[in-house]
């Protein structure tokens, strides 16, 4: 209790000692430690009035009827605090209250950044830049391993329901839970294809909902089809919630249905490095978001894996009535192929990548599309590089993103919704 009086009396007298101090709570390699640091950080933080918060409310009212945005959802990999501080600064700007901030289960283990630390980080990010409105932190693709599943399917589900616990103790009270990897597509029956996915899901809500504080209600999202599959239809739709339905016993259940349109995780990359066009299905998009909002009281569909798209393509999605948008990788390729970042920085992690991950380069890939594939994996590996980049260089990478940032509002539509969000919560 002494050590939060002082850092809090610390941070009052000099809000910028929190880069220090969550340097420290960062990089401390003693785990007990640095998880008692990162608890005072967030103690602090949670009194100073920065917490996470549930956007439950705003998606109530959406099911209701859509409002004319899409709510972005930002996973940042790689210099996490100087990222989401430039996205804040651009949010606070423009006067953005509906985005997000997410973190998968996958990245959580490559990019080294577990609930309590990504929490911490984005936390202190918001203090740093006097953003005042509520931050949402979610867990995406909370997701069950297919092979895992079938060999012990408690075992694989007691571990979700250890990481969903941690998540929640972290104040991610928005969580995507993702048992479309259990799928069964060689079945006939649309109930059969989808009923391990709908019974998994139905469990973990309900256990979400025996462990959320009495105050909250977490955001929950389901899933029909693995992203990078054939795309999803509205009979699998209804067999899932049909399903779901049937097997939830709690009180309120999920909120927004993830589907697949056609797009995959990352892009799909070519033997030159670039990214090959995306032939995203905005019918099948709108379809499903309607279905969901007008048959089922959800707030709408939710479209993964869409970051590599054109720009212009991002204007689509409120006029296909997509709920919710998730973002990724265009931010890791923004801070790998940025003209400034050193291409000898570039080069220690590449050579690292083809070092330690070789196991996984196909022998069709090109050594360019095997370096998009993994370069994800350099964000964990040189996390302290990243974050002690020189700042000029830092400077201009993050200038650039900011008005990266402000596009992607402007296309969504979000810009001006902090009032809105506000009279929903």
């Amino acid at each position: 209790m002494e050590e939060i009086t002082s850092l809090a009396t610390q941070l009052k007298r000099d809000p910028s000692s929190i880069d220090n101090f969550l340097y420290e709570a960062v990089f401390e390699e003693d785990l007990k430690r640095k998880n008692s640091r990162l608890f005072e950080l967030l103690t602090v933080l949670n009194n100073s009035g920065y917490r996470g918060a549930s956007i439950y409310p705003l998606y109530k009212r959406l099911s209701q009827g859509f409002l004319g945005f899409t709510v972005p959802a930002f996973n940042i990999r790689g210099m996490t605090y100087d990222v989401a501080r430039r996205l804040f600064r651009v949010a606070k700007r423009l006067g953005v209250g509906a985005f997000i901030f997410e973190i998968a289960k996958s990245e959580m283990g490559y990019t080294k950044q577990r609930p309590l630390e990504y929490a911490v980080v984005i936390l202190a990010s918001a203090f740093r830049e006097g953003f005042n409105g509520p931050i949402f932190l979610q867990g995406d693709h909370f997701q069950l391993n297919r092979k895992a599943y079938n060999a012990n399917p408690s075992n694989e589900k007691e571990s979700l329901k250890k990481l969903i616990q941690e998540a929640i103790l972290s104040q991610f009270y928005n969580i995507d839970l993702d048992a479309s990897t259990l799928v069964d597509l060689e079945a006939t029956d649309l109930m059969d294809q989808q009923r391990h996915n709908y019974e998994v899901t139905a469990e973990l809500a309900e256990f979400v909902r025996s462990i959320e504080p009495k105050d909250v209600i977490v955001n929950l999202g389901g899933e029909i089809g693995e992203i990078g599959g054939k795309n999803s239809t509205p009979e699998e739709l209804r067999a899932f919630m049909k399903g779901f339905r049937e097997a939830f016993k709690g009180d309120v259940p999920i909120s927004k249905i993830s589907i697949q349109t056609g797009t995959t995780h990352g892009g799909v990359v070519l033997a030159d490095g670039s990214i090959a066009e995306v032939a995203l299905d905005f019918e099948v998009l709108k379809t499903l978001s309607r279905l969901a909002r007008e048959e089922f009281g959800l707030a709408g569909a939710v479209q993964h894996g869409a970051s590599t798209l054109p720009e212009e393509a991002f204007y689509k999605f409120p006029e296909s009535e997509c709920v919710e948008v998730h973002l990724a990788t265009a931010f890791q390729n923004f801070l790998y192929d940025h003209p400034s970042l050193p291409s000898d920085f570039r080069q220690e992690i590449y050579t690292f990548l083809k070092e330690n991950f070789k196991g996984e380069w196909n022998p069709q890939w090109s050594e360019s599309q095997f370096l998009y594939k993994v370069r994800k994996k350099g964000f964990g590996a040189f996390k302290r590089e990243w974050w002690d980049l020189p700042p000029e260089v830092k400077e201009s990478i993050l200038s650039d993103m900011e008005g990266l940032f402000e596009r992607i509002f402007r296309a969504l539509n979000v810009v001006n919704t902090q009032d809105i969000v506000r009279d929903c919560l």
